[in-house]
């Protein structure tokens, strides 16, 4: 499989799987499960995380996409629906770490089974929680730039919003975030 599928390609076969052909949909699927792997390992460190939020996202491609209305590259799409699971992924963890016993919790961390609750991106996570109960319509284009690195053209037009907006939401949640995030 070529990791590096071009856009034109991908948009045809996104095209066809929102149009209802289901192996346009199945090639789909095997074509952007990298990609969707990289997407949700930039947000979620911990490879099990990551591969927990891939099979989400993945998932819902396949049940939402005759959503996609071909307004942007298919890519753009799918950088917001896996930057969507990963964060929701990061939530469910942390909300059944907390649901866990404190008597049943290790006194040392298993390097082997330590999840992203644990820490490589808690504060930055912890920070967009944050920024999405105060500002939610800041979180997208944030993370759309900084962590999935896309053009600002782009995030406006999957967005459908003006690139002036998208900078100004970008500027504001960077100014919420950073005071937030933990020195490294």
């Amino acid at each position: 499989m070529d990791d590096v599928q071009k856009p034109a390609d991908l948009d045809e076969l996104a095209g066809r799987a929102s149009d209802g052909d289901q192996q346009a949909l199945h090639q789909l699927l095997l074509e952007i499960q990298p990609r969707v792997r990289r997407i949700c390992g930039r947000m979620l460190l911990y490879p099990e995380d990551a591969e927990e939020a891939t099979q989400d996202a993945l998932l819902l491609v396949s049940t939402r996409i005759h959503t996609f209305a071909g307004r942007s590259r298919f890519t753009t799409w799918l950088h917001v629906v896996a930057s969507n699971s990963a964060r929701s992924t990061y939530r469910s963890l942390k909300r059944r770490s907390s649901e866990l016993p404190t008597d049943e919790l290790p006194t040392a961390a298993d390097p082997r089974t330590t999840s992203v609750i644990a820490g490589s991106r808690l504060d930055f996570l912890e920070a967009l929680e944050t920024l999405g109960a105060n500002h939610p319509a800041l979180v997208e284009p944030l993370l759309l730039r900084d962590v999935q690195e896309l053009e600002y053209a782009d995030i406006a037009s999957l967005l459908d919003i003006p690139v002036g907006t998208v900078k100004s939401r970008i500027h504001a949640a960077r100014q919420i975030v950073q005071p937030l995030l933990i020195p490294r």
